[in-house]
């Protein structure tokens, strides 16, 4: 029996292969043990846990990399004594898979949380501002993070290969003028990334705010880690990069509130008189869905040598409510106008001198010119 177990050991050191192949199958068979408890204690604590339950669908596809990775890894650096240079090369593509699946698992659980604070926080509501600072905040931060995360996970990999490390180390210390040039080249990169943490903590845009850039209506309807995308009114896309918001001024009609005070103006004769104009206003006004019954006020504001103008100021909750609203009123004034004072609409004046007009009267108009015809002795009656 000793003699048995001397032969199988001796083969046993002497083949490679064998070796090779039982710490594989070691090594999986400890990778689907740890992959079956995670699975059992994740499912376990996923019972009235929607947060958990999203993590273990988002951490399944890096799993089944990573728990294999990792038990060959052990198995081949702390099993039996494999002293070979492929297996050195194999246990550092062992390492470097195992750093890039672990940099794509907590990529993945970054988007896990970022989801759970996305559902907390729906923003289909009324009053949406609390919900749209939060997921404004957290999108921006995962997408901070998913860029820290990544870079730290490459860069740990590339410090892992020996000739990367030197060649990096020497172009630090003898090329600082390449050196310069790549930070130069990774400005814009560097500024975005700075402008999207700025953006998250102090919030001068939100996701659906309101916004006027460039002169266009829209509403932020994506932050990435980039760029911003504004949905203009039409349905045409904006993107503008993060760090134009940092350096540039725009208009934001949902800072503070959705609430909004929107402008009519309409240009009347001096003769029209106001306080029916005013009545018919005001019942414009409380007769539609879209005022919140906060402003509602006509003054005239300006007078030329022609008309007058008038100003109405009217309120809603948002700004495409108040834009409904303002239609609303100008038409309705316009056609009240038109059915009890038409003498008010605008109108040319101008004055004759009389003295002149006797001194010289007006020529008289030439008759009218009409076709030669037979009843005027044109060419048909003359053929007769």
């Amino acid at each position: 029996m000793a003699d048995i177990f001397t032969v199988r050991w001796q083969l046993w050191q002497q083949h490679v292969a064998v070796r090779l192949g039982v710490t594989v199958v070691a090594g999986l068979l400890l990778a689907l043990v740890l992959r079956v408890a995670i699975h059992a204690v994740l499912r376990r604590l996923a019972g009235d846990r929607p947060v958990i339950a999203d993590l273990m669908q988002r951490a399944h596809a890096p799993l089944q990399w990573l728990l294999p990775l990792l038990s060959l890894l052990l198995v081949l650096r702390y099993g039996p004594a494999l002293d070979s240079a492929p297996m050195a090369l194999v246990e550092h593509l062992l390492l470097i898979g195992l750093l890039a699946a672990g940099t794509w698992l907590v990529v993945r659980c970054v988007g896990a949380f970022e989801g759970a604070a996305v559902r907390r926080y729906p923003m289909d509501a009324a009053d949406n501002l609390q919900a749209r600072r939060v997921v404004t905040q957290v999108r921006v931060l995962a997408r901070t993070a998913d860029v820290v995360v990544i870079v730290l996970g490459t860069a740990i990999i590339l410090l892992t290969i020996p000739g990367v490390r030197q060649l990096g180390a020497s172009l630090l210390a003898s090329a600082g003028v390449a050196g310069l040039a790549i930070g130069l080249a990774a400005r814009p990169v560097l500024s975005n990334l700075i402008a999207g943490l700025q953006i998250a903590l102090t919030q001068p845009i939100r996701l659906d705010d309101v916004v006027i850039i460039e002169g266009e209506w829209g509403r932020i309807e994506e932050i990435a880690g980039s760029y911003v995308v504004v949905r203009i009114w039409d349905e045409r896309r904006l993107v503008v990069p993060l760090n134009w918001f940092i350096e540039h001024p725009f208009q934001n009609w949902t800072r503070r509130s959705s609430q909004l005070i929107g402008t009519v103006f309409l240009m009347l004769d001096f003769r029209t008189p106001l306080a029916p104009l005013r009545e018919e206003f005001k019942r414009l006004c409380e007769a539609s869905e879209q005022w919140d019954r906060r402003v509602c006020v006509l003054q005239v504001t300006d007078a030329t040598e022609k008309t007058m103008q008038l100003r109405m100021l009217v309120s809603s909750t948002d700004s495409g409510r108040n834009f409904d609203l303002r239609c609303q009123v100008r038409e309705g004034l316009i056609a009240f106008v038109q059915a009890h004072y038409p003498h008010a609409l605008p109108r040319w004046r101008c004055e004759l001198d009389r003295g002149q007009e006797s001194a010289a009267p007006m020529p008289p108009a030439p008759a009218p010119q009409r076709a030669p015809s037979a009843e005027d002795g044109g060419p048909e009656r003359r053929a007769s």
